[in-house]
């Protein structure tokens, strides 16, 4: 079973009732965020390759670096293995991220099979490509696929957010956050974009960068 999907805002709503519930520190971010926006993004080849655009720079900059492939046509499996190495380098992508864009295309993966798989099995697909880590994959299983019980606790904005919103003594890493974050099954996805948010709130509120 993949289990829900997350596919309109009535899928949000459900999934912060739930939350607020078991969970009341969620209803306190929620009082200052409101509902987060739904986020689902298509999926397939350019959704993944926008993913790898973004990997450890801000948004901007992976916008214009977006920008510029889109322009140029390369944002397709097909234009990606008819280019040079050089020539994504030459459209903003550094010399890691192009080859990364080249294993993606040679990945040949089946977007429509990923579909109907579990997230389990996903994850394990999406990331014996190189250049795709689990943030990446974690990722494209929410906003892309709409799982709604994935959580990405490699985010740092996750991370901060939870520390401040739990009252954590510092910001949990990886492991104790993915551990945590099963507290909050079968809407982890949800919670996810509720500290998202919340992140957003308090980083103006405290200056946090």
């Amino acid at each position: 079973m993949i289990g829900r999907i997350i596919e309109t805002g009535d899928n949000i709503e459900e999934g912060i009732a739930w939350l607020t519930q078991n969970h009341p520190r969620f209803a306190h971010a929620i009082n200052l965020t409101g509902q987060p926006p739904l986020r689902r993004r298509p999926d397939g080849f350019e959704a993944l390759l926008s993913a790898i655009v973004s990997q450890q720079i801000s948004v901007a900059a992976a916008k214009g670096i977006w920008n510029r492939l889109e322009t140029a046509g390369a944002i397709t499996q097909k234009a990606i293995l008819a280019m040079e190495h050089q020539d994504l380098r030459s459209l903003g992508l550094s010399n890691q991220k192009a080859t990364y864009a080249n294993a993606l295309a040679r990945a040949n993966i089946d977007f429509v099979a990923l579909r109907r798989q579990r997230s389990e099995k996903v994850m394990r697909e999406l990331t014996a490509v190189k250049g795709i880590g689990n943030w990446t994959a974690e990722i494209y299983l929410m906003f892309s696929l709409g799982r709604a019980d994935v959580f990405a606790p490699g985010d740092l904005a996750l991370q901060e957010a939870t520390k401040v919103l739990f009252d954590l003594p510092e910001r949990p890493k990886e492991k104790p956050l993915r551990l945590m974050a099963q507290d909050w099954s079968p809407w982890q996805a949800v919670a996810a974009r509720v500290l998202w948010a919340y992140y957003h709130v308090i980083k103006e509120r405290e200056g946090i960068n």
